[in-house]
This record gives C-alpha cells, sequence and structure tokens, in this order.
C-alpha cells in the first residue's frame, strides 16, 4: 500500500509539473526527471514487495518444518 501511495503522489507532483507548462523554469525542470524516477521506482516497489513477502512467507514456513522435524526425532 506505501509504494502505491508514494507512486501516485508522485503522478500528482508529475501532472502539477507538466500542467505549468513553459511557466516552470528552466533551471526547476529536473523535477520532472525526479517526478519519473519516483513513479518508476514505485511500480517496481509495487511489483517486487508481494513477491518479496511470498517469499519470506514460504522460507519461514520451510524453517518453521524444519524445527518441527528436530523435535519430532528421538
Amino acid at each position: 500500500m506505501p509504494a502505491a501511495i508514494g507512486t501516485g503522489a508522485w503522478s500528482v507532483a508529475l501532472i502539477v509539473l507538466l500542467v505549468m507548462g513553459d511557466s516552470l523554469p528552466d533551471s526547476e525542470r529536473w523535477w520532472i526527471g525526479v517526478c519519473v524516477t519516483g513513479i518508476a521506482l514505485g511500480v517496481f516497489g509495487f511489483l517486487y514487495i508481494p513477491h518479496l513477502l511470498h517469499s519470506r512467507g514460504e522460507r519461514a514456513e520451510h524453517a518453521a518444518g524444519r524445527t518441527e522435524d528436530r523435535s519430532k526425532a528421538p
């Protein structure tokens, strides 16, 4: 959820900067690149976080399974 909120915020900021058009000073146009980078990282996080949580859950289940097997041994 935080990745989606952050991506949305960067998207809104980019839209505002693009609407400003020529009234945005040349010295401040670098903010457009910052917004695009923020959106790209947010999308990456939005796609990667579920994969990360899934793999962590599998590792925890696997570790718990090994612990249970050891406790059952004579």
